[in-house]
C-alpha cells in the first residue's frame, strides 16, 4: 500500500523578506513543526522552500505533481498576496486542502505586539480562497490551532478521502463471466461506470488465453499449498482437490497482476471445466482482499471497485452481504458463499472443500471464518438514475458469537446496527441499498463522509443524517431539515422515520 503523501505548500510575502529578514528563522521553524506533526500521523510530506512569488509557487507545485502527491496542503506562514499563487493552484490537477492555523494559541489582550507578525496568516487564507473560488478551483478547508485542536487530524482524514476517490476513479476491475442473470440492483452499464466514476472493466478473455497457452507451473502450486498449511487449518483437504483449486486461484492472481487490476468479480455460474478456470476461485478472492485487491461476487463491478478503493487505505475491509435478520438479538447475520477478507477472521480460518452443484466445474476450496468483533462501518454504493449514486453508511458493532457456533462451515458474522434492525432494514431499502456491501473496521466514519463529499454523492448515515454535496459548495452542508424538504441539505434519518 503506497503511503499517503502530501505536498505541504508554505505561503509567505516577499515584502517581509525585504524589510524584516530576521523573521524567516521562526517562520521556517513553524513550517518544520507542522511537517513533523504530519509525519507523526503517518503522512509522507514532500517539503518545499517557503514561497512568496509566482515562480516559487510554480516550482513547488511542479514538484508535488512530479512526486504524485495525493493532495496539496497549504499553510500560510503570514499574509501572502493571492495573485502570486492563484493561477498556479487553479491550474494544478492535484486536490487542495487549506490548513488555516497559526503558531500561537492565546491572542488575548496580554499578548505581545511582536506576535502579530507570526500569526496573521488567516487573512492570507481569505484572500487565496476568494481567488480559488473565482477561478473555479475546488478545495477543502480545515481551521483550528495546530496543537490545541484536532485540525491536523482532520486534514489527515481529508487526505485519506482524496486517496479513496483517486483509487476509485482509476479502478480497473476484471470481470469473469456475465453479471448474474436477473440480479439488477448493482448492475450499471460499463460506459456509465466509466463516465460517471472512471471505473474501467476488463473482460476475462486474457485469463482464458493465458491459462491455455501458459499453464501455472506445478512448483507455484506446491509453494502455495505449503504456505496455506502455515496460514490456515487444512486438515481433511484432499490433495488433488487442493492442487486443482490452487491452480485456478493462481490463474486468477496472475491475470490480476498482468493486467494491473485493482479489483475483480466472478459470476460463479460461468466457472466451468474447459474454460481456463475449472473451479471457482473462492480462496483467491479471500486472499486477494487480504493483499489489497478488491472483490465482489456475481459480476458486481461497482462494489468490487469500491472494495478495492477502500482497501487502498483501510486493509481491514471486506466484501460481504446481509443475509439473515436476528430479530431476537437485534443483529444482522453477514455471509457469502465462500469469500471474506481473511485478515478479518477471528482465529485461524479453516480451509474446506465446498460442494459446487451449480455448474460443470471442479470442487473448489474455500476459507471459512467468523468476522471478528469490533467497531466498523457497513457501507453500500447504491446506483440511482442517470449516473447518480447514494452512498449509504451505518456505524455498526461487529459482535463475537455469544453461544455455540454451529456455522463453522460458512462465512459468518453478526453486527448490531445503530437503530433497531426493523428500522435499519427499512431505511436501507428505502434509500436503494443493494444486497452487496462492504464492512470497514475502525473509527473511519469521518473519512468516509469526506469520501462521499469528494465524489459528490448523496451521502447517508443511517441513524444520523443525510449529507448532500452540492457542486456549487466547497464544503459539506451542515444544517438539518425535516424529512421531505429539499435534499440539497442534510436531513435527519432516525428510528421509525421514512425517507420520502
Amino acid at each position: 500500500m503506497k503511503k499517503l503523501t502530501i505536498g505541504l505548500l508554505p505561503f509567505y510575502v516577499k515584502l517581509y523578506d525585504d524589510y524584516w529578514p530576521e523573521l524567516r528563522g521562526r517562520v521556517e521553524a513553524f513550517y518544520h513543526t507542522i511537517t513533523s506533526e504530519f509525519e507523526k500521523r503517518g503522512l509522507e510530506v514532500i517539503a518545499s522552500p517557503v514561497c512568496s512569488i509566482k515562480p516559487e509557487f510554480e516550482v513547488a507545485v511542479q514538484l508535488f505533481e512530479r512526486e504524485e502527491a495525493d493532495t496539496i496542503v497549504t499553510l500560510h506562514l503570514a499574509y501572502s498576496p493571492s495573485l502570486e499563487s492563484a493561477d498556479t493552484l487553479a491550474a494544478t490537477r492535484l486536490p487542495l486542502i487549506v490548513l488555516d492555523t497559526t503558531p500561537t494559541f492565546d491572542f488575548g489582550t496580554e499578548q505581545l505586539p511582536d506576535e502579530i507578525m507570526y500569526n496573521h496568516g488567516i487573512h492570507g487564507v481569505q484572500d487565496m480562497c476568494n481567488l480559488l473560488l473565482r477561478n473555479g478551483k475546488q478545495f477543502h478547508i480545515e481551521a483550528g490551532h495546530w496543537a490545541e485542536s484536532d485540525v491536523l487530524d482532520r486534514v489527515v482524514d481529508g487526505v485519506k478521502a482524496v486517496r479513496l476517490a483517486r483509487e476509485l476513479r482509476s479502478a480497473r476491475v476484471g470481470v469473469i463471466g456475465q453479471p448474474f442473470t436477473g440480479m439488477g440492483d448493482f448492475q450499471v452499464p460499463v460506459d456509465v461506470l466509466y463516465s460517471s466514476i472512471g471505473i474501467e472493466t476488463i473482460a476475462s478473455n486474457l485469463l482464458i488465453a493465458d491459462a491455455a497457452a501458459d499453464p501455472i507451473p506445478d512448483e507455484w502450486i506446491e509453494r502455495e499449498i505449503a504456505e496455506d498449511a502455515q496460514r490456515y487449518d487444512v486438515d481433511g483437504i484432499d490433495r488433488d482437490t487442493m492442487r486443482q483449486s490452487i491452480r485456478s486461484d493462481l490463474t486468477v492472481r496472475r491475470w490480476i497482476d498482468r493486467n494491473e487490476l485493482t479489483a475483480f468479480t466472478v459470476n460463479f455460474l460461468d466457472v466451468r471445466r474447459g474454460s481456463g478456470l475449472p473451479s471457482m476461485p473462492f480462496l483467491e478472492a479471500s486472499k486477494a482482499m487480504a493483499r489489497g485487491v478488491g472483490y465482489a461476487g456475481e459480476g458486481d463491478t461497482l462494489t468490487a471497485a469500491l472494495t478495492g478503493a477502500l482497501l487502498s487505505v483501510y486493509p481491514d475491509s471486506s466484501f460481504t452481504e446481509m443475509f439473515c435478520p436476528d430479530w431476537k438479538h437485534n443483529r444482522i447475520f453477514l455471509s457469502h458463499m465462500g469469500e471474506m477478507n481473511v485478515r478479518l477472521a477471528a482465529g485461524r480460518p479453516v480451509l474446506k472443500e465446498k460442494a459446487f452443484p451449480f455448474a460443470d466445474a471442479d470442487t473448489p476450496v474455500a476459507a471459512y471464518g467468523c468476522f471478528r468483533g469490533g467497531q466498523a462501518v457497513y457501507l453500500n454504493l447504491a446506483p440511482g438514475r442517470e449516473g447518480e449514486y447514494t452512498f449509504i453508511l451505518a456505524p455498526i458493532e461487529m459482535c463475537e458469537p455469544d453461544g455455540e457456533d454451529r456455522m463453522t462451515d460458512a462465512i459468518r458474522g453478526w453486527f448490531r446496527p445503530p437503530v433497531p434492525i426493523e428500522a435499519f432494514l427499512a431505511q436501507y431499502s428505502q434509500l436503494g441499498g443493494t444486497h452487496h456491501g462492504v464492512i470497514v473496521y475502525g473509527d473511519v466514519m469521518n473519512v468516509l463522509k469526506r469520501f462521499g463529499e469528494v465524489m459528490k454523492w448523496r451521502t447517508v448515515i443511517i441513524g444520523q443524517q443525510i449529507l448532500q454535496y452540492s457542486a456549487d459548495d466547497h464544503r459539506l452542508a451542515s444544517n438539518q431539515t425535516s424529512i421531505g424538504e429539499r435534499q440539497d441539505k442534510p436531513i435527519v434519518v432516525e428510528e421509525n422515520q421514512k425517507v420520502v
